[in-house]
Formats: C-alpha cells, sequence, structure tokens
C-alpha cells in the first residue's frame, strides 16, 4: 500500500520502517526540515537498535521523508504519529494532532477514492470522535462513504522498538467501520501476532490502562523493595518467587530508583486527570504516581547516611538514560536525583554511553565524562542508575574511587561492595 506518516518523531519513524518492512511504500510527513533531510539521508535522528539498518535498507525506494502533506492525496492510508504532551496536571495537548488533522483533511479534499486515517497518537479517550473525525470531514469536505477512521494505538518499548513492530504481543485496532478494518488488517497480515479489534474509544483507553497497570506493577516492586531493605531481604528473591505464578508474570517487578521515559508517567498522568474530569478519585493511580515520585529521594538518603552531607562530595553517576539501548532522558530518574545532588552542594560528574549531549541540554554545568573510569577516579561514592550491559562486570574500575561506596538504583552489577536502592 502507499502510505503517509504524520510525524517523524520516535513513534512514527519507527512505524514508517515497519511498515515499509512490511512491503510496504511511505512517505514520512515532517515540518522539521533538518530531521526530514537526515532521513531522507538515511541517518536516525535519534538512536534505536536496527533503526539504522531499515532507514539503509528502505530509503530512496520505499521510504521518503517530505516536509508537505501533498503525499497524502497519493496514500491509501495515513497515520498521525505526533505527540501529545502532558502537563504536570495530566491535560494533554492536542494541538499537533489537531494540526495534523486539519492537513489531512485539506489534502483530501476533491479526491474520491477511500482513503483511511490511523490515529497511533497517545490521546485521552473519546479523543478520535470528538475531535479528530470532525476536524478531516470539515476540512475535505467528505463524509464516512469515501473516509475510514481507526485508533490503532502503539506498544513499543524504547530500546526494543523496531522488533516490537515487527514481533508485538497484539495488535489492537479500534475502527468506525467493516472496511477500515479490512484495510488495516490486510496491511498486518504479514505480522504473526492476534489483532484485537474494538471501538476506537476502547482502543483509546486500552494504551493508558496497558501503561497505567505497568507503572503500578514497577510501583508496588518498589514498594515492596523498600519493605525488604528494611527486614534485609532480597526483594528480587522475593519477586522470582511471585512473579512465577503464571497469573502475575516476572514481567515489570523489578524493584529499583522508579519509572521514566515518555509514556509510563505521562499516560499514567493523562488517565489520573482523566478519572478526575469524571469525577471518579483514583487512589490508587495517585499512588502509583506518588511511589515512583520518591523512589530517587531514597538515593541520596542512602549517600547522606554513609557520607554525611553531600556538599563539595565528588558523587559519580553511572547511566542517564531512563532505560539502556535509547538516549531518551524524558522522565529519567537520573533527572531528580542530579537535581538533588546538585542542590546539596555535591559535584557531580556522569557518564552515559548515549545520554550525555541530551543530558548536557538539561545540566549544562556538571561534568561529564568519556567512560566509566574517568567518573569513578577519586569519586567519594557512586551511583548507578541505568542498567546498561557494559556496567555489569565493573568491579576493579570501582577501586579508583577515594571510597568504595556504590549504589544501585538497577541491580546490575556482579560484584561484591555494592548496595542497592531497595535491596
Amino acid at each position: 500500500m502507499d502510505i503517509s506518516v504524520i510525524g517523524g518523531g520516535y513513534m512514527g519513524l519507527v512505524t514508517s520502517v515497519g511498515l515499509a518492512e512490511l512491503g510496504n511504500t511511505v512517505t514520512v510527513i515532517d515540518l522539521n526540515e533538518s530531521k526530514v533531510a537526515m532521513i531522507n539521508s538515511a541517518q536516525a535522528p535519534f538512536f534505536e537498535p536496527g533503526l539504522h539498518e531499515l532507514l539503509q535498507k528502505h530509503v530512496g525506494s520505499s521510504l521518503f521523508a517530505s516536509t508537505t502533506f501533498e503525499d497524502v492525496a497519493d496514500s491509501e492510508i495515513s497515520f498521525i504519529c505526533v505527540d501529545t504532551p502532558a502537563d504536570e496536571t495530566g491535560h494533554v495537548n492536542l494541538t499537533k494532532v489537531k494540526s495534523s488533522a486539519c492537513s489531512i483533511g485539506l489534502a483530501l479534499q476533491g479526491l474520491e477514492t477511500f482513503h483511511t486515517v490511523v490515529i497511533k497518537s497517545t490521546v485521552p479517550p473519546g479523543t478520535t470522535e470528538s475531535v479528530i473525525i470532525p476536524l478531516i470531514l470539515g476540512k475535505s469536505k467528505r463524509n464516512f462513504s469515501t473516509l475510514g477512521f481507526s485508533a490503532n494505538p502503539e506498544f513499543l518499548r524504547e530500546g526494543q522498538a523496531v522488533a516490537d513492530f515487527m514481533h508485538p504481543d497484539r495488535i489492537v485496532i479500534g475502527v468506525s467501520d467493516g472496511r477500515a478494518e479490512e484495510i488495516l488488517t490486510r496491511m498486518y497480515c504479514k505480522i504473526d501476532a492476534p489483532i484485537l479489534t474494538t471501538s476506537i474509544k476502547s482502543a483509546e483507553m486500552a494504551k493508558h490502562v496497558s501503561n497505567a497497570f505497568l507503572a503500578t506493577k514497577i510501583s508496588f516492586a518498589n514498594e515492596v523493595g523498600n519493605i525488604c531493605k528494611n527486614l534485609e531481604i532480597d526483594v528480587y528473591d522475593v519477586m522470582r518467587c511471585v512473579g512465577s505464578d503464571h497469573r502475575i508474570s516476572p514481567n515489570f517487578l523489578s524493584a529499583g530508583v522508579g519509572f521514566g521515559g515518555s509514556c509510563l508517567p505521562k499516560d499514567l498522568k493523562a488517565l489520573i486527570h482523566l478519572a478526575e474530569a469524571l469525577g471518579e478519585e483514583p487512589f490508587l493511580l495517585h499512588a502509583v504516581k506518588k511511589v515512583n515520585e520518591k523512589q530517587p529521594e531514597r538515593i541520596y538518603r542512602l549517600l547522606e547516611r554513609k557520607l554525611g552531607k553531600l556538599k563539595n562530595k565528588r558523587i559519580a553517576v553511572l547511566g542517564l538514560a531512563f532505560k539502556p539501548n535509547t538516549d531518551d532522558i524524558r522522565g529519567s530518574p537520573a533527572i531528580p536525583v542530579i537535581q538533588s545532588l546538585d542542590a546539596k552542594g555535591a559535584t557531580v560528574i556522569a557518564y552515559d554511553p548515549l545520554a550525555v549531549e541530551n543530558m548536557r541540554g538539561v545540566f549544562p554545568r556538571i561534568k561529564y565524562a568519556k567512560h566509566p573510569l574517568e567518573a569513578l577516579t577519586g569519586a567519594d561514592a557512586c551511583v548507578l542508575l541505568t542498567e546498561w550491559p557494559e556496567f555489569e562486570c565493573l568491579d576493579s574500575e570501582f577501586d579508583a574511587m577515594q571510597t568504595r561506596i556504590v549504589i544501585e538504583g538497577r541491580k546490575i552489577l556482579l560484584c561484591k561492595n555494592k548496595e542497592g536502592v531497595c535491596w
């Protein structure tokens, strides 16, 4: 099929290369000229395993990028994959979604061929039917006889997004009519995964609920970990026993410094905001959020217990990305940890294999190392916040520290003489 993807960001570009790999011809539409130029030169604007290789394979033959919406008119399907940021209250900003809908509608004016518009952006339940569809119908001056609509939420994990696109647990399709369902089912036919067809509003809700439940599992594991630490029990031993129950599963039960990223925190807050707007009191969701916000504080409390006042202490921070295999620092626990250390007068020297430049934009004054040993040399303590594989076998490198105080926010080190945030 000929497909247009609106948005060349993380979700849009991964979706585009995945669709091209399935045999479609895809045009990525993004208003950022430098990003479009990078894509057309087969360069990824961000790091994601496997993305560069697929860009090299498909750009110029089945994958293209443009700054205009003209290609929408020549496509059978348009995917809306733009950002929908939420503020601290959970209110979602739909500006880019609305703009994309208007531009798609204008591009489809005067055409009679059937066109399907798919919303992949995470939007509050009801947004597609109450906001997006009316905008597209109004701008295109067309009706449901030649336009189909679908909500097709993405469930991609950063660091594994390309693999997740090609091998998902399920594909959720919320549709407005049978024709849109048939088109999307045919488009995904090469992917070996169950297709769950539902209403548009249910599909929108499923994305929020999935991420809120994953966040709940993490906060539950962290709260149990905090209790276990006081009892000198290894929470990982406990969760190994708990997670072996097929009703629970071991996934997302790894205790640590808390969850981050662009999805879990945002979707959790958005679901809280939605519930409160409906007059409901989401007690559990509020608790999940509070546990996550408090968890990074345990890092500097452990440091103060071991070092006393942190003023003028040199603290090595290993790991800045919110998870390994990405350069994304959005929602990273490293941000509140560094903020607290800096506020207490500590000297921070940080290292990450990929995320240094992104973090430099947030903390331009702290020091950044080119490798772990540089960060550790002369440090009074070390905090490990991202479970990068290259950290796993660190041991003798810690001998370069002034005092060997090593605190893990993520459990990965194989060496002795270290302590976890909640184990």
